[in-house]
């Protein structure tokens, strides 16, 4: 059993449109499609209504059930927006007389600050791998770079070598939406690409082709869930304790150019955010930290 034709067809071409007009990436297509299907299964089998034909109050009761359940406020928001936008698209194209999602909040949410490491934290985690085998000296090269360009983990695993620049020293990254930009990469990066493209990848590879630089141990770009459960265990070697997540390097990365003096405007270049907002919370993590210092070592603290 599936959905009824209508919805599953309205919802394909909603994902068209958002892919010819906005450009958005595959995994954020996949999340619309999921939140789509998902309200329309809830539809169904609470109420045998068509997704094409939900009310505000069916929007408002499935609001409720999922924060009763248990997700959080922040993806229940996100899928709120997702339907929204899924609402507004069948107005445009007369498929429904009126959006059903006016008027209707978002779920509030307590705003968290990012956790973070810190600059020793960094340098434990970056030694943790034993170079002596190629795979763990891939994972340092892929340390480095991360912490020292402040990509996503999604950016850094989909890398190819056509993609770095030695010469120059700077990274051409594609991130959401298919945006590129340009972030340095910084001598002890460099470095250690080089030393690991000229050597454990040839050993990785074993003389096979490969796309991408960072392969996995078939020869072909590894999963982000992969490389972080790396990261976890070299987190436990280098023996630290506190919550990360696959974005805490490029957390630490944002953080840390602006405690040591950075302009906002320039690690927003550098993050790839198209929003100066989205950036503006790391300045909250390092006056944080500031005030942190200044309690702790000013005599009148």
């Amino acid at each position: 059993m599936s959905l009824n034709h209508v919805d599953l067809q309205q919802i394909d071409a909603f994902i068209d449109v958002l892919w010819l007009e906005f450009g958005l990436s595959q995994n954020t297509l996949d999340a619309y499609r999921r939140d789509l299907e998902g309200f329309g299964w809830w539809l169904k089998d609470h109420d045998d209504v068509a997704l094409v034909a939900a009310s505000r109050q069916q929007i408002m009761q499935y609001l409720s059930f999922r924060l009763g359940g248990g997700y959080k406020a922040s993806s229940t928001a996100r899928m709120l927006s997702c339907i929204r936008r899924f609402y507004r698209y069948l107005l445009r194209e007369g498929v429904v007389s009126k959006d059903p999602t006016l008027k209707i909040e978002n779920p509030k949410q307590v705003k968290l600050l990012p956790d973070t490491l810190s600059e020793a934290d960094v340098e434990a985690l970056i030694d943790a791998p034993d170079l002596s085998e190629p795979v763990e000296f891939r994972d340092r090269a892929m340390l480095e770079v991360l912490y020292a360009c402040g990509l996503r983990v999604s950016e850094l695993v989909a890398l190819t070598p056509g993609q770095v620049n030695l010469r120059q020293g700077v990274l051409r990254v594609t991130g959401k939406g298919g945006k590129e930009r340009l972030v340095p990469l910084g001598e002890q990066a460099l470095d250690w690409i080089e030393r690991y493209f000229s050597g454990p990848r040839v050993e990785l590879l074993e003389g096979m082709p490969c796309e991408v630089l960072f392969p996995s141990l078939r020869r072909q770009q590894m999963t982000r869930q992969t490389f972080w459960h790396r990261i976890k265990k070299y987190a436990v070697v280098a023996g630290i304790n506190k919550h990360l997540s696959p974005h805490t390097l490029r957390h630490a990365f944002a953080t840390h150019l602006l405690n040591h003096g950075a302009d906002l405007r320039v690690v927003q270049l550098l993050l790839g955010h198209s929003n100066l907002s989205t950036t503006q919370i790391y300045t909250h993590v390092a006056r944080q930290r500031l005030q942190d210092m200044h309690q702790h070592h000013h005599p009148r603290g």
